[in-house]
């Protein structure tokens, strides 16, 4: 299924991505190695077990692209021209080892490019959350996104 164009997006639309995630002790574990990240709560059982959460932490940059992940299929698979920038990344809650990700985006502004006619720039919040419903990662991304051949 192709993105959608520039021309599409409907400023405060909420895409409720179908396409879920449970993160497994491996992905967490890949993850950090192959971004050379030695955070013992990521990869150290026996020192997460003391942390206060008393297990391992999933990777937050893996939560944040999981999050955004999931929602290139519906959205922007094919149109993205580039991601332009992410600002207000937050992660309130931990993500676990087996906890089940689930995405939802709103679009927050659509403007066309300033410089290239044939493309603009539009602005997404992505959400994700556990299997309880609880927010555990929120970003505000602006993608640059292709417009309709004329």
């Amino acid at each position: 299924m192709a993105g959608l164009y520039l021309e599409e997006f409907i400023v405060g639309h909420v895409f409720r991505h179908t396409l879920r995630k449970t993160v497994t002790e491996s992905d967490n574990m890949l993850f950090s190695v192959m971004t050379l990240n030695p955070q013992p709560l990521h990869i150290d059982f026996d020192f997460a077990a003391k942390s206060e959460w008393g297990k391992p932490l999933v990777n937050s940059l893996f939560t944040l692209g999981l999050m955004i992940g999931i929602s290139v299929n519906d959205i922007t698979v094919g149109t993205t021209v580039a991601n332009l920038g992410m600002k207000e990344t937050v992660f309130p809650h931990p993500v676990f080892h087996g906890d089940t990700i689930r995405v939802e985006t709103t679009v927050v502004s659509v403007r066309e490019s300033k410089s290239k006619p044939d493309r603009g720039i539009v602005e997404f919040e992505h959400r994700a959350y556990n299997q309880n419903d609880v927010l555990v990662a929120k970003c505000t991304r602006q993608a640059m996104m292709m417009k309709k051949a004329a």
